[in-house]
């Protein structure tokens, strides 16, 4: 498995005007992803760590997240916000 790609999905088709989406890594604070349609937002970030760097692709019709290269290190909890509501 290490090497290789997961892909976080959304479950949706296509994403809405008034949806925002934001990926996080184990804790709130730590925002890896957004997607806002209303403020032209369209961002992967580092992680706090630097560990994404390089590593994340977003997809800006369905908000999936692929993660490339993976590691043990990117085990863990991560959650889906789609305005408002957690995943």
């Amino acid at each position: 498995m290490e090497g290789e790609s997961v892909t976080l999905k959304t479950d949706l088709i296509k994403i809405h005007e008034d949806e925002d989406i934001l990926w996080r890594f184990r804790n709130e604070t730590s925002l890896i992803a957004e997607i806002s349609r209303t403020v032209a937002i369209f961002f992967t970030y580092n992680g706090t760590d630097g560990r994404f760097r390089d590593r994340l692709k977003l997809d800006n019709q369905t908000g999936s997240l692929t993660i490339t290269n993976i590691t043990s290190t990117d085990s863990g909890l991560y959650k889906l916000q789609i305005s408002g509501v957690t995943r």
